[in-house]
């Protein structure tokens, strides 16, 4: 099985049927013995009646006893070890099982780490969790067929092969009656793939609507929270009536596999039957044609089964698949981000960003201000400009090395509040926390001579502690019991909306960036605590680059300058007050937001 440490190897992304395939060539030698121990486990079933029909034949008809104890002896034999086989069989293909379990998550995984931050704009996170719930399982499952599913064919075979030297009348019946069950049950199969792939997207998308309900955070952002609760609604009954629809098919084809074969073979005997009434076969012939259909009704259901699970693995892979081929943006540029502060142009919507100005961008729609900030964040593919160059021409790494986005839903990880914000000596900017590599203002550079220890740790201190103090979050530490070193669960479910913003925030602030992308930093804040952000946000980010978004007047009029946008455009700037007198549907939209705030 798959070391934790191990190099899953590159997947075959084509197709899920390659997918699975690529899965199966991953462990050759364990597929191959699950296919030697499911072969020889069901041909020892179908040797049984045989071992029955000689044991007759020679014993009891001949009246024979040590052919009888012979025979039976054999029996025995066969039976335990064939019991024994079947230990084997099970304990090989859990290990297969597992192992194509382990290594699609860790597939999985290692792809959502390298898109890193892009993942949230390529997939969705319901999407992921899906797949890591439900479709690594279906995946594993499918992969039984290498086992019993080719013990199964093999056995059909020699079954068939068996009633040849009985019957072959009896034989091509039995060759001819899988073809006929295969042709009833394959368009099943089918339109099991079509109800399973669209469930499941389903699946993904109430998902999604959960997580946004439990964290709540869309609905204190106004994006669109009114109406989470009537659309989770509509969209776990219509997943209901998709899951009918996945139950119908899926109860046919579980009738037919185990009604058919029971038909199917029902004749087989009927037919065996009449060949003795007429004496062309003896009694202990047909004993073992009675024994061999008994026998044919497992390798027989175990196909339609193998079928079923198969169409319930392709969809799996392909989901899966479809997100490993999902590519991050490249990391590859030609050009040197500019040597000094340099304005920030995005010519699709108008908006430049100065430097060192705390600049806000508005608008009556919040996805507009969000995908500026993503490609001025280089997020996004765009013709964004930094200075006399384009943005993606230069090495993503020294792009992220001076710019942050600050996500208003970046993860906060379970752990004490001092790592959570990135307060620690041996790692001060919270490595892995933040959209940016950018170290905070004053702290020691590689290339510097180090500090002692004790100052390290004051001067990391002095940090966080001025960060917490611009984001109005000293209370925060002050309410829980052990302050700094205090507990937080994942996303900090322990804190309210409003206290995961200002950790946020603080966050961002620790790793002072010379350029700061923050979209709505203030949205779960009330009027007190936004104002006091936004006098000390101005205060603190004096001199370097500011960017939010918001439609709220205490942060707009702290602004240097404020771009007012309509579809995307930016169809006004000046600062607050000036737009508050020339632009009609700028003063609209701000008293609108100020109202709400007073309700």
């Amino acid at each position: 099985m798959i070391d934790a440490y191990e190099d899953p190897g590159t997947p075959d992304c084509r197709s899920g049927w390659r997918y699975l395939w690529w899965l199966v060539r991953r462990q050759p030698g364990r597929c191959a013995a699950g296919a030697v121990y499911g072969t020889v486990c069901m041909v020892l079933l179908a040797a049984t009646p045989y071992l029955m029909s000689r044991a007759v034949d020679e014993g009891l008809e001949q009246g024979d006893m040590g052919a009888l104890a012979v025979w039976s002896g054999a029996l025995f034999a066969v039976g335990a070890f064939n019991a024994w086989l079947s230990i084997m069989r099970h304990r090989t293909m859990t290990r297969v099982r597992m192992d194509a379990h382990f290594r699609t998550v860790k597939v999985v995984v290692g792809q959502t780490v390298r898109l890193g931050a892009s993942l949230a704009r390529k997939a969705g996170a319901g999407e992921v969790v899906t797949i890591g719930v439900g479709d690594v399982q279906m995946i594993s499952q499918s992969l039984t067929v290498v086992g019993p599913g080719v013990g199964a064919v093999v056995a059909y075979a020699v079954v068939a092969g068996l009633l040849l030297s009985v019957s072959p009348l009896l034989a091509a019946v039995v060759l001819l009656g899988v073809p006929v069950i295969a042709l009833v049950v394959g368009p099943l199969a089918g339109r099991l793939q079509g109800r399973e792939t669209e469930y499941r997207e389903r699946q993904g998308l109430l998902t999604a609507r959960i997580g946004d309900l439990a964290g709540g955070l869309r609905v204190l952002s106004g994006l669109g929270g009114k109406t989470l609760s009537d659309a989770f609604r509509r969209d776990s009954q219509r997943l209901c009536e998709q899951g009918y629809r996945v139950g119908a098919v899926t109860s046919w084809m579980q009738a037919l596999g185990a009604g058919l074969p029971a038909l199917f073979l029902a004749g087989v005997t009927w037919g065996a039957a009449r060949l003795a009434a007429q004496g062309e076969i003896t009694v202990g012939e047909l004993v073992s044609v009675y024994g061999y259909v008994a026998v044919l009704v497992w390798p027989v259901a175990f196909l339609i089964e193998c079928g079923y699970q198969l169409s319930r693995g392709v969809v799996a892979a392909r989901r899966v698949t479809a997100l490993l081929r999902l590519q991050p943006p490249p990391h590859t540029g030609t050009s040197d981000a500019p040597a000094e502060p340099s304005t920030l142009y995005d010519p699709e919507s108008g908006v430049r960003i100065r430097p060192g100005r705390l600049t806000a961008l508005t608008s009556a729609h919040p996805k507009d201000t969000l995908n500026i900030i993503d490609r001025l964040a280089r997020y996004t593919p765009s013709d964004v400009t930094w200075g006399d160059r384009r943005l993606d021409d230069i090495p993503l790494a020294q792009v992220r090395e001076r710019i942050l986005l600050a996500d208003a839903e970046a993860h906060l990880f379970a752990g004490k509040l001092r790592d959570a914000i990135g307060g620690t000596t041996t790692h001060p900017r919270g490595a892995g926390l933040y959209r940016s590599a950018a170290p905070p203002r004053g702290a020691t550079s590689h290339n510097a001579p180090a500090a002692a220890p004790h100052q390290a740790t004051a001067d990391a201190d002095a940090h966080l502690t001025q960060a917490l103090h611009t984001a109005a979050a000293e209370d925060i530490v002050q309410a829980l019991p052990h302050g700094l070193d205090s507990p937080l669960d994942a996303q900090a479910r322990n804190l309210s909306g409003g206290q995961r913003q200002r950790i946020r925030l603080a966050r961002a602030l620790l790793t002072d960036p010379e350029i700061l992308l923050t979209p709505d930093p203030t949205s779960a804040l009330d009027a007190h605590t936004e104002s006091t952000v936004a006098d000390r946000l101005r205060t603190a980010r004096t001199g370097r680059t500011t960017v939010v978004t918001t439609t709220s007047p205490l942060l707009l009029a702290r602004a240097d300058l404020v771009h007012y946008l309509v579809d995307g455009k930016v169809t006004a700037t000046g600062t607050h007050h000036e737009l508050l007198e020339s632009e009609p549907g700028y003063r609209a939209l701000v008293s609108r937001d100020t109202e709400e705030a007073a309700r």
